[in-house]
């Protein structure tokens, strides 16, 4: 027999009687926004397991996943913890605080929730008691009456040192969109046994610690952070401060008519070698027809009457072949020369460094990114990246594509990072630079990291961030260097697979003849002296 599915339907009204009934506050006056997402499908099919939890669910959304059902034994641990530190205060009373915000929570998530009024407290009071009890390591204070001491079942996964496993494990899945937990109730619960400065060391910590781009300003954190939804919109506003555009006067007298020769190099050189391409396929055309393998094969036929047919089709597969090696070989310079769509015009780090461009870091931020063409320096914020680093990255692309500023700066940061990181070689030239801070297994991870971070990402604009891009392309179409590059290109390199060709077709006409003179004593004709 069948199992009674639950009658979601009736669950519903019930519940929306109980809202209508209770005359509950209107969400909008209330000033709550939706802050919790659902990633996008375009984001989340590339790579689930970077945006869904995959050892703890915090949170409505994934409470019911089995596979997570696990960590709700050291969930309950957490809640005896706190129910210690409550004192005189049950732990129900907590979740009936909870309880009478359910109309302001609810308002905070982009998904309709089923769970009913008492069953979402409770379960936003343990996840909470757990959070606290993890972000607890992150605190440079340890002030008496905290949860400074990790209990011996949970020592295995919170750890101090921050060196196992199951803690960044945890960190990961802590960051992730879809698991968070509105702040202003992570803020409540703790506030039942420590004030908020203690709170806030806790956060800034955590921040710090988890920020790829460390560029905090620990005064107005202190200021704002209670005023953020959630743990990962705290630390995007920390990464994506406030741009200040600094105007840049070296420019201003710049001829308009420069931002039309850029890429008109590459533009030529790929025309050019779009011409070789189709001669050399009208070529390989003629080599594979049954008219030219006639005409090759009929002087065998009538002067070579010993002559072997298998080596005349040999020589006119060895022919073809040649031609299909050029063929391909052209349609693959080609190919390099045409960017991916989500890859942003802009020469690779090792392109820029060849012609001079120096890669210096700065310590302002995404606000600093800035391209100085006078003097052909490239400044870019420190970026510190490690194991955590991929999650946090697309999970702050997650969030800004669904919050969508008005300037989607972080999106477009990773779209720069993405352009000029193209091989090991781009990331050893950052690294020491000083620019990245790699603590991945080697540089070609940081390749992949940044390749694959946006490709499903609409192509934003930033002004700050454009004016730098194509900064750098106009002092790269403009250098001597990159001229010379192209013109090598265009004279040597883009006709090479046409003397390929010939110089194939030659040696097979020299093979021919020596067969001939094989077969025939050519030297009685020819007079020695």
């Amino acid at each position: 027999m069948e199992p009674a599915k639950p009658c979601y339907g009736q669950e519903w009204v019930i519940q929306i009687s109980r809202v209508l009934e209770e005359g509950l506050q209107d969400i909008d006056e209330e000033g709550i926004t939706v802050s919790i997402f659902s990633v996008p499908k375009t984001l989340i099919s590339l790579k689930p397991e970077a945006y869904t939890p995959q050892l703890i669910a915090l949170g409505p959304y994934h409470h019911q996943r089995p596979e997570l059902f696990e960590m709700e034994h050291y969930k309950l641990t957490s809640a005896k913890r706190v129910q210690k530190n409550l004192q005189q205060i049950k732990f129900c009373h907590l979740v009936n605080r909870i309880a009478q915000s359910d109309s302001i929570v609810r308002a905070c998530y982009h998904r309709f929730l089923e769970f009913d009024q008492g069953t979402l407290a409770w379960i936003l009071a343990i996840d909470a008691s757990f959070l606290l009890e993890y972000l607890q390591t992150y605190s440079a204070e340890r002030e008496e009456g905290s949860l400074t001491r990790i209990s011996s079942k949970m020592a295995h996964l919170i750890d101090y040192t921050r060196r196992k496993t199951a803690h960044h494990a945890i960190l990961r899945d802590v960051v992730k969109l879809e698991n968070q937990i509105p702040l202003f109730l992570l803020r409540e619960v703790h506030s039942f046994y420590q004030h908020d400065e203690v709170l806030a060391t806790m956060l800034m910590g955590f921040c710090k610690y988890l920020s790829p781009i460390k560029c905090i300003n620990y005064q107005c954190f202190r200021e704002e952070c209670f005023e953020r939804a959630h743990l990962l919109q705290l630390l995007y506003h920390m990464v994506v401060p406030k741009l200040q555009l600094v105007p840049d006067c070296s420019d201003q007298q710049e001829n308009p008519k420069e931002d039309e020769e850029i890429g008109w190099f590459r533009k030529a050189l790929k025309a050019i070698i779009c011409i070789n391409l189709a001669t050399l396929r009208l070529l390989s055309k003629i080599c594979k027809s049954k008219a030219m393998k006639f005409l090759v094969a009929l002087p065998f036929k009538i002067l070579l009457h010993r002559g072997n047919k298998d080596d005349i089709n040999r020589l006119m597969s060895s022919a073809g072949k040649v031609a299909e090696e050029a063929e391909s070989a052209s349609q693959k310079t080609v190919d390099e020369l045409s960017p991916l769509v989500e890859e942003i015009a802009i020469p690779s780090v090792t392109q820029l460094h060849k012609i001079g461009v120096i890669f210096c870091p700065t310590e302002g931020g995404l606000g600093s990114i800035y391209f100085n063409k006078n003097f052909g320096i490239f400044y870019l914020p420190v970026v510190h990246l490690d194991d955590n680093s991929e999650v946090v990255l697309r999970n702050l692309v997650a969030y800004e594509a669904c919050v969508a500023p008005e300037v989607m700066v972080f999106t477009r940061y990773t779209e720069l990072m993405n352009g000029i990181v193209d091989t090991k070689e781009d990331v050893r030239i950052l690294r020491e630079a000083g620019i990245i801070v790699n603590r991945l297994k080697s540089d070609k991870e940081v390749v992949t990291l940044w390749n694959g971070m946006t490709k499903s990402v609409m192509v934003t604009k930033v002004p700050i961030l454009d004016k730098a891009i194509e900064g750098a392309n106009t002092y790269y179409s403009k250098s001597w260097k990159a001229r010379m590059n192209v013109i090598m290109k265009k004279y040597i390199f883009g006709s090479w697979p046409c003397l390929t060709f010939l110089a194939a077709n030659i040696m097979i006409l020299l093979s021919t003849l020596e067969t001939a003179c094989s077969m025939y004593s050519c030297s009685k004709w020819v007079k020695v002296p």
